[in-house]
């Protein structure tokens, strides 16, 4: 079984991402593993890393791809780094088949 970049919690789940801003276009590129062993979701976003422009352009990406509302996503961790953590309110179980299932569409 591969890792997969989320931990299901009581109330939703904690999704790990990867940021780069500043990129060419906004969106999911897949699973970064970075040298620690930990697995994170890639995310792009256009936005410059000032004034957390690149985290709300961040929540923005996601809520667009799990068609959720931005109120769902909370940044819990990384406000100034490209790895962060985001908890995402709402049923896990159906968070968990949701997020499956748009990793495995990105992952080659």
């Amino acid at each position: 079984m591969r890792p997969l970049p989320f931990r299901i919690r009581d109330r939703g789940i904690e999704l790990f991402l990867r940021v780069t801003p500043k990129s060419a276009r906004a969106e999911l590129a897949g699973l970064f593993h970075g040298a620690d062993g930990k697995v994170s979701l890639q995310v792009k976003v256009t936005a410059q890393p000032e004034k957390g422009k690149a985290n709300e352009a961040v929540i923005d990406v996601l809520a667009r791809h799990l068609r959720l509302p931005r109120k769902a996503f909370t940044l819990t961790a990384g406000e100034t780094s490209r790895l962060k953590t985001v908890h995402i309110a709402g049923d896990p179980i159906a968070l968990e088949q949701t997020l499956s299932h748009l990793i495995q569409d990105q992952t080659p």
